[in-house]
């Protein structure tokens, strides 16, 4: 038996200091990620100082928009409608908690190809997730 997927509402997300750039560039289809100038490592989530190496020479890049399914999970009872909760491994090599969204969440997969699409929050704001490819 399928199950689709079906919209339903996005709560809006808390922001940090300078996660605008972020959502604005979501607000325009674009995903960006932070990249270290000092060790020239990518990360996600978005902050001012670098995991790595602990540089605060970070700046935004847009990201592909492209990855694959490292885990998932359908939650079938946690609301009115199911929804597909996963990791996707970005092509960039950072990994970003997500939904799997306008897809029959039956045929999610493990190291599955998607791509980004963004979806509005109550508040209007765009939030990056993801979509088979």
């Amino acid at each position: 038996m399928a199950t689709p997927y079906k919209d339903r509402k996005i709560a809006d997300p808390l922001l940090n200091i300078g996660d605008e750039p972020y959502y604005e560039a979501a607000g325009q289809g674009k995903l960006l990620l932070k990249k270290c100038a000092a060790c020239g490592e990518v990360h996600f989530y978005p902050r001012g100082i670098c995991p790595f190496c602990l540089s605060d020479k970070v700046s935004w890049q847009e990201a592909k928009g492209t990855g694959t399914i490292y885990t998932y999970s359908v939650t079938r009872r946690g609301g009115p409608v199911p929804y597909c909760i996963a990791y996707v491994k970005l092509d960039e090599g950072v990994s970003m908690m997500t939904n799997i969204v306008d897809c029959d969440l039956d045929t999610v997969r493990c190291d599955q190809k998607v791509k980004v699409v963004f979806k509005k929050s109550e508040g209007g704001v765009s939030i990056p997730m993801f979509t088979p490819a």
